[in-house]
């Protein structure tokens, strides 16, 4: 890089920082804000990771100081990936089954997913899961407690009290960001117990996780464990909204979450593909 160039590069650097700050992280929009190449950005954010600047995340990265967005503004990206996610969570999903649904995005989109199914039972916390439900033939549970913003969910010690009463035959659970050994990031502490408590009184836990989640975090402070066993269902590698050059680097992130212990379906290939779990699957995880 010659002298005349780094101020430039500095510069654009530091206005990568601030729009990392205000949300807008993938190395796409960033490539088309600045009028450079992918390979430029991806030297950008990785100088900026190096000098603790941000988080490198699948596809893009993370201010450190990163605010946590609405339900409505992650609900408009995406969205074929969650819609093909969704297909493959409602394929797990047998006659009589207790199904717990955590609140997110991708969540309500398996409620869609399940709104003509009338022989399962539906628990929620998830307000946008209930509206998907609320004239379905769905048997419907929701859990009660005190209503959280911006994500609309429910939660508290009354939500964590009817959680503690039940032992769900599945539990989906929608994630900001997701870390293969640390398990799911959460922008509060509350969350981040319900979400534990969600995974271990399930028979089979199920996080769904598009492809910007899996880069090892999403730049909050507090982290859900999960059970080792727990299933991730991502659309990573594939063509659709999100994948498009960074196939390759989601297919490498699948492969270290599966070398951690998790059971990983991608939807990538196959995105209408209902992949049953055997009988020995639906053991107790809760148990080594």
């Amino acid at each position: 890089m010659t002298g005349g160039e780094r101020p430039a590069t500095r510069r654009r650097r530091e206005r990568m920082v601030e729009l990392l700050g205000a949300g807008d992280g993938s190395v796409h929009a960033l490539a088309a804000a600045f009028g450079v190449s992918l390979s430029t950005v991806r030297r950008d954010l990785a100088a900026l990771a190096e000098g603790g600047r941000i988080t490198r995340t699948y596809g893009g990265a993370l201010d450190h100081r990163a605010v946590e967005r609405s339900w409505h503004d992650k609900a408009r990206e995406r969205r074929t990936e969650k819609a093909a996610i969704a297909r493959a969570a409602a394929g797990l999903v047998r006659s009589g089954d207790v199904v717990l649904l955590d609140a997110g995005t991708t969540a309500a989109r398996l409620a869609h997913e399940l709104r003509a199914r009338s022989d399962l039972t539906v628990v929620t916390n998830g307000l946008s899961a209930l509206v998907e439900l609320a004239d379905a033939e769905v048997e419907v549970v929701v859990l009660g407690g005190r209503l959280r913003r911006p994500n609309e969910s429910l939660l508290g010690t009354r939500t964590d009290q009817a959680l503690r009463r039940l032992t769900p035959d599945l539990a989906f659970l929608g994630v900001d960001g997701l870390d293969p050994r640390r398990g799911v990031n959460c922008p509060d502490v509350e969350q981040a117990a319900l979400k534990e408590t969600m995974a271990r009184c399930a028979r089979a836990a199920w996080v769904l996780a598009d492809g910007s989640k899996l880069g090892g975090g999403g730049g909050f402070p507090y982290w859900a464990e999960m059970p080792r066993g727990t299933g991730l269902i991502s659309g990573a590698g594939g063509d659709g909204d999100g994948g498009g050059d960074d196939g390759a680097a989601g297919e490498r992130w699948l492969a270290a979450y599966e070398a951690a212990g998790w059971r990983v379906l991608s939807c990538a290939e196959r995105p209408d593909a209902a992949v049953r779990p055997d009988a020995g699957e639906r053991s107790d995880h809760r148990e080594p």
